[in-house]
């Protein structure tokens, strides 16, 4: 399974905005420098008053397919 490492710092109104859009993906750069892109409701669980804060695995499968997310 592959993984990419994510901070994320977006605030409460951000993602409400981002969340309304017709495209609901989020473009992060992972700490070893891959551009990420991801839909944004699997942020959904982390969203608190203040917004998405935090760093976060994401791993993938060998087709490049979401596997899972995890705040670290």
């Amino acid at each position: 399974m592959n993984q990419v490492v994510v901070d994320i710092s977006i605030s409460a109104e951000q993602y409400l905005a981002h969340y309304k859009q017709a495209a609901k993906q989020v473009i992060a750069l992972s700490r070893d420098g891959r551009r990420v892109r991801f839909p944004s409701s699997l942020l959904q669980p982390y969203l608190l008053h203040n917004g998405i804060q935090g760093s976060f695995r994401i791993c993938f499968d060998g087709q490049g397919r979401f596997q899972q997310i995890e705040r670290l």
